[in-house]
């Protein structure tokens, strides 16, 4: 149960929430990635240690609930129960069990195809007592890029493209628990009836995309050679057009053929043959060649990475270490990806 102060702090953050997405609705008109980056600046500072199920995610979904609402969207907040094992010092295995909470926004189109456009709202949730001996998530973990970084890039897509007549239904997935292994992903995958599965065209997926030397295009190991040709290959022409560092995967890795990535809420759809393309900054030539180490080891990043790690993965540090990042990631990000989104919904 809440104190009276902790009910006091959630008031707060609401309120603060509400006049920020009624101050950002319709100003399209703003650089292309400024919306991004103020998202993610945003939650970053409002909504630290968003893990599922605690007050901190569920103040995160009502803010991204009201702000698809302030654009004119179909959003609804879905509730769902999980769980994970947390695993102690002497190796004792406890289940933990959580209500997270996704949101679900709707653009409707005129055919029965669809587009998913995905991003996890959770941060990490410590799952041991070496995480937390080791400052691994937790209450003070800001998540900019893991993966405030996301959400944020969705948003402006989702304010740039409302006004956007388009034959496909784009849904907006902003989902939980993808820390505790892409539980938002499954329970939104087991509500899929057969004909939502077949009518939708791509899901991408956003995760992580500011820390990584570069950005990388992933599609699913069982999406067509002709759908990736349309997205996967098509946003790399449209990043070098643009003048904007991107890449695949290589394929030098043990678990991840060339062209595809790892390890987020698109393998979960990938799994049941829908298309897919995930996108994320990171640098698969380096360390094991698995997408894991974001950038090389150095004094600012010890373990080349932030995933998960409330020291480095906040905004003052990120801005000092890497100054410029988040609004080039971002902007980066929503030129190549809007008009791809527009090609394929028409």
């Amino acid at each position: 149960m809440f104190s009276c102060r902790s009910l006091k702090l959630v008031c707060a953050a609401l309120c603060l929430s509400s006049s920020f997405a009624v101050s950002a609705a319709g100003i399209t008109h703003q650089p292309v990635g400024k919306i991004a980056e103020q998202e993610v600046r945003h939650i970053s500072t409002y909504f630290p240690g968003r893990m599922a199920g605690s007050p901190a995610e569920l103040m995160m979904a009502d803010y991204v609930n009201q702000r698809f609402q302030s654009m004119g969207y179909q959003s609804d907040l879905r509730d769902f129960k999980t769980h994970y094992v947390y695993t102690s010092s002497e190796g004792k295995k406890d289940w933990h069990n959580v209500n997270a909470t996704s949101v679900i926004a709707v653009k409707p189109g005129n055919t029965d195809k669809q587009i998913l456009i995905v991003a996890h709202l959770d941060t990490y949730t410590p799952m041991s007592d070496s995480d937390v001996n080791h400052n691994l998530g937790g209450l003070t973990l800001q998540g900019v890029d893991d993966n405030a970084s996301g959400v944020g890039v969705m948003l402006e897509l989702a304010e740039r493209l409302r006004s956007v007549k388009t034959k496909a239904t784009i849904r907006f997935l902003a989902l939980s628990a993808e820390e505790l292994g892409s539980k938002g992903a499954e329970n939104y995958l087991s509500r899929m009836s057969k004909a939502d599965k077949d009518n939708t065209l791509l899901v991408i997926n956003l995760d992580s995309l500011i820390t990584g030397d570069k950005l990388y295009f992933h599609s699913g190991v069982n999406t067509p050679k002709a759908i990736a040709e349309k997205t996967r290959d098509r946003a790399l022409k449209l990043a070098k057009r643009f003048g904007i560092s991107a890449a695949i995967n290589n394929g030098h890795g043990e678990h991840s053929p060339k062209g595809t990535g790892c390890c987020s809420d698109h393998m979960t759809f990938d799994a049941s043959n829908i298309p897919v393309l995930a996108v994320e900054a990171s640098n698969w030539s380096l360390g094991k060649k698995d997408g894991y180490q974001q950038t090389s080891k150095n004094t600012r990043f010890p373990a080349g990475t932030t995933w998960h790690q409330p020291q480095y993965d906040n905004l003052q540090y990120l801005d000092k270490h890497l100054p410029g990042r988040i609004k080039s990631r971002t902007r980066d990000s929503v030129r190549i990806l809007l008009p791809l989104v527009e090609e394929v919904a028409k």
